[in-house]
């Protein structure tokens, strides 16, 4: 039996905005990637000045900050018209997007080979993530539904996400008890902590940017109570949020957590849609199954991307040796940033700018001995003189 025009013009109307949402997100993530490069070069250039100014005292900065509020207020917009198991999964563009910038950033220059082992996996799962992003885009659930008030109140007093909503408190309070009494600063536990905060917040700030969406179609929805609660709840999980996220990332391994906490909050958030909005409700075994592959794609894309990076090194002296004069000269500080070839040969794992002041040897170092073949050695024995 065909479908109906009323259900065939509700289905191009949903295809529509997640084609809308979609969009919006990776122009989020993209955004915000470029928007943290910019103000990261904002901090690298100011500390390489003599000047007092602080970052917030940049345009550099300033554009930076800008360039984030529009990201993240174009991921907020794309709730209102996509899945959340289709918005949640598109942070992985975000990874995508900062490593490229990275390694372009770099500038640096590597033979073939050289290249293939150290930017390998990197650019394995550059094709990875793109194959993923497309499978859980193009399989992902297709729900459309108008976020009013009564409808987030109909979800809300439902016994499964009752059930759910008990569930995961229990979980958090008994992780954030380990946490805090027991000093269980294991990566794992801050992040799942971190994914429960982040399947409140997809969950409010759906229903606040539905709603704030709704309203400004004509139908005012912000008097009612339900929209102040969802507006707190968003406000206050986003903060711990990043809190925990800060805490995790101070503890551990940037890298590492970034690639668990991609995989933890898109699983928590994925689950959050699918029991509160019921977003997979209608959909059949094969999309979902797709859909899940592309997800598993997209975990393991950022997981290569991430396993590229190298944590920063400890800095380590190092010798340069002046080509005019011939005299060794040991730098005991700086920064660990390989300086360009300007006459002088380097050695050592890590070596700092230049423009460092070298520290000066010690004086049974400043001229070092030089030993010569004597000529009376006994037969066997070298004989060294020293001039």
């Amino acid at each position: 039996m065909d479908d109906s025009p009323t259900q065939q013009a509700q289905q191009g109307l949903s295809y529509t905005d997640n084609l809308i949402g979609t969009l919006l997100a990776i122009f989020g993530s993209v955004i915000v990637s470029i928007s943290l490069s910019v103000q990261k070069y904002s901090h690298v250039k100011l500390a390489g000045t003599k000047g007092q100014r602080t970052f917030n005292q940049t345009k550099t900065w300033w554009s930076g900050f800008v360039f984030i509020c529009v990201g993240e207020g174009a991921n907020f917009v794309s709730y209102a018209f996509a899945p959340i198991a289709v918005v949640a999964p598109l942070n992985a563009v975000s990874v995508l997007t900062s490593s490229i910038l990275g390694f372009l950033f770099l500038r640096e220059k590597y033979k073939a080979k050289d290249f293939a082992k150290n930017h390998g996996l990197a650019f394995l799962g550059y094709v990875v993530i793109i194959g993923g992003t497309y499978l859980f885009v193009s399989f992902g659930p297709n729900s459309h539904e108008k976020l009013q008030a009564e409808n987030i109140v109909k979800h809300i007093v439902g016994w499964p996400v009752l059930l759910y909503l008990l569930l995961e408190i229990i979980a958090f309070c008994l992780l954030l008890y380990f946490y805090k009494q027991h000093s269980a600063n294991y990566l794992v536990i801050i992040l799942l902590l971190v994914a429960l905060l982040g399947s409140v917040t997809v969950i409010t700030v759906k229903a606040v940017s539905g709603m704030l969406l709704f309203t400004l179609e004509g139908s005012m929805q912000l008097n009612y109570p339900i929209f102040s609660v969802m507006f707190v709840c968003m406000v206050a999980s986003v903060i711990f949020q990043a809190r925990f996220l800060s805490q995790a990332c101070n503890l551990h391994d940037p890298s590492l957590a970034a690639c668990v906490n991609y995989i933890f909050s898109t699983v928590s958030a994925v689950v959050a849609g699918a029991i509160f909005y019921l977003e997979f409700q209608n959909e059949d075994v094969l999309h979902i199954c797709m859909f899940l592959l592309g997800s598993a794609l997209c975990f393991l894309g950022v997981f290569l991307v991430t396993k590229h990076r190298k944590n920063a090194k400890i800095f380590e002296p190092y010798v340069t040796m002046d080509m005019a004069k011939g005299v060794p000269t040991i730098h005991d500080n700086g920064l660990v940033v390989q300086p360009d070839f300007n006459g002088s040969f380097s050695y050592g794992a890590l070596v700092n700018n230049d423009g460092v002041a070298p520290a000066t040897l010690p004086v049974n170092l400043e001229h070092p001995a030089v030993t010569v073949r004597g000529t009376n050695a006994p037969p066997g024995q070298p004989n060294l003189k020293t001039e």
